[in-house]
């Protein structure tokens, strides 16, 4: 059965910093590319961050480059997600999902098979 749970999520003033783990059992992690997604009140999902298998290659939206970066470690079968500088609009529901790498089209949810349960982030001016 396949699980996938994240944490670190909370209440942080703007400018601060997170690091966000999604862990998952019942699948082969190091064969997927790995992403976070995030969901903010009242706007649809959008792809923040993915790392293919080996983490040869990661992928960022314009909105946090710069400023995120994910990594992984594919012997404890867990993503992780480093938050720095954050911004009030980086408040979301992020979650995780496992995937292939689409270069044409990175974060279509199409790619990843996948999802599991988010962690809330929330940024205070």
């Amino acid at each position: 059965q396949v699980q996938m749970v994240a944490s670190g999520g909370g209440l942080v003033q703007a400018g601060g910093s997170r690091r966000l783990a999604c862990t998952f059992t019942g699948f082969r992690f190091g064969d997927y590319t790995m992403a976070w997604f995030r969901q903010a009140p009242g706007k649809e999902r959008e792809g923040v961050s993915l790392i293919t298998p080996s983490s040869t290659t990661t992928y960022y939206a314009d909105s946090v480059k710069d400023r995120f970066t994910v990594s992984r470690d594919n012997a404890k079968n867990t993503l992780y997600l480093q938050l720095d500088t954050l911004k009030p609009e980086d408040t979301a529901m992020y979650s995780c999902a496992a995937g292939v790498y689409n270069v044409y089209s990175p974060f279509n949810r199409a790619n990843f098979a996948y999802w599991g349960q988010g962690t809330q982030v929330t940024v205070s001016s």
